[in-house]
Parts: C-alpha cells; structure tokens; sequence
C-alpha cells in the first residue's frame, strides 16, 4: 500500500476530432480506415470541424479541467489529428492553465532524436504544461505509415525507442548510441525539456502483458484505450503487481481511467441524447476489417489468443450492428449528475486510478450537445469526485 502525495483526481478533456461528412453509402465500405478515400474529404468542412473542435478544447481550459488530451491516427475518418504536436502546439497558445497531455506520436513510424526534440520544444513553450502518453499504435498505423517498418519487430523497436528518447532528454549530450534499430553518433537535442528531469509519461495499451511490465519496469504511468471493464481491472491489477515488484509501487496519479461519458437532466435525457452519436462512433468511425486491425506479427501470441478467445475486437463487426446493450461492457456512463458521480466513484475505487480521461465528445455529436456535456460534468460531477483516498492497493 502507498500513499499519493497528491490525493486529488484530475480529470482531463478529450475528443477525437472525427471527420463526420461521411457520404450516405459509407456502408458499402468496410472499413473507415486505411483505405478509405480520400477524396471523400472536403477540405472547407474539415476546417470547420477544426475549429470547433479547438473551441471545444479551449472551453475546457476555461471550465478549470485540469488537463486536455490530444491523440493521432492515420488514414481515416475517425481521427482529423494526423499529427498531434501541431494540435497541441495550437492549444498551448491557446489556453492558459490545463495540461497538455499528447496521446500520442508513434515512436514505431519516427526516428526518436526528433520526437525528443519536438516534445521538448512543445514543453518550453507550454513551461512545463506538458504531459505525453506513448501508444503502441493500432494494427492500422502499420499500413498506413512506412512499410518497412515490421510488425513483428515494433515492439523492440519501441522500447528502443523511449529508452532512448529518455536518455536524450536526461543525459547531457552529446552521447553515442548503437542499437538494434538505431545507431547515433551524435545524439545532442536542442532544445531541453522544460520540466527537470523530464515530462510525466505514460504508456497507453490495450491490456497486453508486454505493454504492463515494460511500463512498470521502467516506472512509468499506464492507461488503458477503450477495451472492457473486466480486462481493465486485470490489467490495473497487473500493473500495480508488478510496479511493486520492481520496488516502485503504483500511485494514483501513475494510472489514467478513460470514459466514455454524458451528464444531462436525468438518465432518460442522457441516454436519448448521447445514444445515436456514440453508436456511430463504434458502428461507423471504428469500423474496420481484422487484416488491417492485426497485420502479420502485430499481437504476441498471448494476445493473439485473448483475442480469438473472445471472438474478435468489437469494432469489427459490420455497420449498424451494435446496439446500447453491447457497449456496456465498457466504462460507459449516461445520466444525471448523481448517477455520472456515483457510478466514475466506482470505478475510481476499483482500479486506484487517480487521473480520468473524459471523452464527452462522440461520434457526429453536435458541439450543443458536446458544450452541455463539458459543462455539467466540470460543475456539476468534478466536484463531487475532486478529493480520494490517499492510498492505492498494491
């Protein structure tokens, strides 16, 4: 058991920024990513949605989140965040008091001396508001991005890859580096982080024991994407398990709690209001064929088998077939103010989490709707969850 030293929740705003202008037979696609064409984006409306989606963020500076999230995807409608340092570089200016929380470049598609250099420029200009969290990447980057990079090796060559970017944010340069993926002779970034030693990192997975003990091992943060409730607290168990026996227990504020949420009048009024535009997110945005979810090499093998077992991803399903019943399996929470409180207190005390990412936007919400839902949950549910416990299970 270990104590925080700071006991207080912080929760943090996200979106996905999706492209929603999707033609009427989108279904006669089978998958909304990868190659899904792009002359089906119009680029006068995705500059709209750009700049309502940065109000939107900024409205959460303004609300007192204490943080906002920015993330990247490839190659497909549900994401219009290609690059996540230029949207984060645009908040910074933007806003005045959240954290910057990059969720995140891909370390497997990059060299990591400039995403070094990038965060770190990213961190003095936001002095010291900077946060990154490291995914390894959906099935779907590998297609879209370079192809000699391999999967059955990205996993190396990601932990290659933040052990070096540490170092070069930690280690007086220049310093040499011969690795299996990358060789250095000068490795020297200009500039330095902000923060000393460096920003706060976190690992995003989808509940892989790989992804948790490297975490772990290295001391860093963890967060889980949108998975099931039950594989979750698994792999929260896991994580502190193993935080543990590196001699580095957990705190709450090393493991992030992602939600998909809506606070509206009464249960009735919430679930009306978000149902139609959060089954668009899983029924369409998401939609994608296994080949480009898990290329060759993609999952290790214990992966690979927690995932036959359990029939496939969710998202591979075709269009429309998910209804409200089949994603409550997920930390998904519709309803008034008391409901919304009581039911992220639960799941704050089932996994010690001490940060929450909330996704109060979905699908083809209109930015009513998702101003609404900002507004509430910042004064009407953070108050009530702000304060915790102290301690954490190990």
């Amino acid at each position: 058991m270990s104590e925080s030293p700071d006991a207080d929740v912080k929760f943090y705003y996200m979106s996905l920024m999706p492209y929603t202008r999707l033609p009427d037979n989108e279904a006669d696609y089978a998958s909304l990513w990868v190659d899904f064409p792009n002359r089906l984006y119009d680029p006068v409306h995705g500059h709209e949605l750009l700049n309502r989606y940065l109000d939107e963020y900024v409205e959460a500076d303004r609300l007192g989140f204490d943080g906002v999230v920015v993330n990247e995807h490839h190659s497909t409608a549900y994401s219009l965040k290609p690059t996540t340092n230029l949207v984060a570089s645009a908040l910074i200016q933007r806003t005045r008091r959240a954290r910057i929380c990059v969720m995140g470049s891909l370390l497997n598609v990059q060299y990591p001396n400039r995403l070094a250099e990038e965060y770190a420029l990213l961190d003095v200009m936001a002095a010291g508001r900077f946060e990154c969290a490291f995914p390894f990447g959906t099935g779907m980057e590998y297609w879209s991005n370079a192809a000699q990079i391999n999967p059955a090796t990205a996993r190396a060559r990601f932990r290659e890859s933040l052990d070096l970017l540490v170092r070069a944010w930690t280690e007086d340069g220049p310093f040499s580096h011969d690795g299996e993926f990358y060789n250095y002779k000068y490795l020297n970034i200009w500039p330095r982080p902000y923060q000393r030693p460096h920003p706060k990192i976190f690992l995003v997975g989808g509940g892989s024991a790989e992804t948790i003990d490297f975490a772990a091992e290295r001391g860093h943060g963890y967060s889980l994407v949108l998975v099931p409730k039950e594989a979750q607290d698994q792999a929260y168990t896991r994580y502190k398990e193993s935080r543990t026996a590196h001699g580095n227990p957990a705190k709450p504020d090393d493991m992030i709690l992602t939600i998909l949420c809506y606070v509206a009048e009464t249960d009735e009024i919430a679930r009306r209001e978000y149902e139609p535009h959060v089954l668009w997110m899983f029924n369409k945005a998401l939609r994608t064929e296994l080949r480009y979810l898990a290329p060759p090499g993609y999952l290790s093998e214990s992966a690979l088998r927690r995932q036959l077992e359990a029939g496939g991803a969710l998202y591979t399903k075709g269009p429309g077939s998910l209804e409200w019943d089949d994603i409550q399996n997920l930390r998904l929470v519709a309803g008034s103010p008391d409901t919304v409180a009581r039911v992220v207190k639960q799941w704050l005390e089932e996994t010690g989490a001490g940060r929450v990412i909330a996704l109060l936007h979905a699908g083809d919400m209109p930015h009513w709707k998702t101003v609404k839902n900002m507004q509430l949950f910042a004064e009407e549910v953070i108050p009530r969850l702000r304060s915790r416990p102290a301690e954490v299970q190990s």
